[in-house]
């Protein structure tokens, strides 16, 4: 297994970390105003099918998949083009423009959620695939790890890997020098050197990252995140949460996907301009352990932690029936 991508987003140092080989081509977003960087990136646009078909003919590969984005849209086209199967993965509860563009050139589409008009045929609801390990996590030695108290409610703040600038510098100034529990808070790389003068309490554990990320999802009764990819996490390891969406997500596909755990019974959905709403919130279920139970329940109902294994048998199935035709 080989990944493509571009040499300047993130894929350019995760990949190759994990021990992957990664080919890079030229693409860009489309910026919403016209202007030269408009002009360079249609540019990119025109010549990425032709880079992307020469990394196809050195490679030659079986199968490809889109993990969707700009970046994914050339090289399925590429791979149509040289008669190679094709799929892509939606990871949002809005089908992005990007996969619609893409879309006709695909035999397979994976979608995390259920999306409206998008049933059927070549389109199957897997969920959003995750890590083996991060569903492997101990509480006990978490908390060890980690530095917290052996007992006790934990409640876990999310910052992403970008970080969160509004949610991680809230959880700070809430919860940074008293608490009803104690925190473990991954901030992100971005934020976490100015949130460290906000914490006081020796059982607020501030991290940038962890390694141990299933760990982490162990020791957490209760979590506050985006709703993006690690809700899926949250879901898999049964973690009771409260939802904060990104509000300039495209489409507002956070606030979709926050909504589907909440309507599932496991999640409360909170917009960003109504964060008071969170410390008593965190308190009612924090103080209402049948409730907590019943959320984690409901989130283990709503996971997918098999998505992974179904995108792979639907891709092997690929390759053993052909190119053919979308449908």
């Amino acid at each position: 297994m080989t990944f493509a991508g571009s040499p300047d987003r993130v894929e350019s140092r995760l990949v190759p970390e994990a021990g992957y080989e990664l080919d890079t081509f030229s693409i860009s977003g489309f910026p919403r105003r016209p202007g030269i960087g408009l002009l360079r990136a249609l540019v990119r646009a025109v010549r990425a099918p032709f880079a992307c078909s020469r990394i196809l003919a050195r490679r030659r590969p079986d199968v490809v998949l889109g993990a969707g984005g700009y970046v994914a849209g050339p090289m399925v086209l590429a791979a149509r083009l040289r008669g190679i199967p094709t799929a892509l993965t939606e990871a949002d509860a809005h089908f992005g423009l990007a996969n619609r563009l893409a879309a006709p050139f695909a035999r397979r589409i994976f979608l995390a959620y259920p999306i409206t008009g998008r049933s059927g045929g070549k389109y199957r609801v897997v969920g959003r695939p995750i890590p083996r390990s991060h569903l492997e996590g101990d509480r006990v030695s978490g908390r060890a790890r980690f530095g917290l108290p052996a007992a006790g409610p934990v409640l876990a703040v999310l910052g992403g890997l970008a970080g969160a600038q509004a949610l991680n510098e809230f959880a700070a100034e809430t919860y940074g020098r008293n608490g009803p529990s104690a925190v473990l808070h991954i901030a992100g790389e971005r934020d976490f050197a100015a949130l460290g003068p906000k914490v006081e309490r020796a059982d607020y554990v501030l991290l940038a990252t962890v390694a141990d990320f299933g760990d982490a999802l162990a020791v957490a009764d209760l979590a506050i995140s985006r709703a993006g990819g690690t809700v899926w996490e949250l879901a898999a390891t049964g973690v009771p949460s409260i939802l904060v969406p990104y509000p300039h997500a495209t489409a507002d596909h956070q606030a979709l996907n926050a909504r589907y755990f909440e309507e599932g019974g496991g999640a409360v959905v909170v917009r960003q301009d109504d964060l008071a709403r969170v410390p008593p919130l965190v308190d009612e279920l924090l103080a209402d352990r049948k409730r907590l139970q019943a959320m984690s329940e409901a989130m283990k109902a709503l996971a997918k932690p098999d998505a992974a294994e179904v995108v792979a048998d639907e891709l092997v199935r690929l390759t053993e029936d052909g190119a053919g035709d979308p449908k």
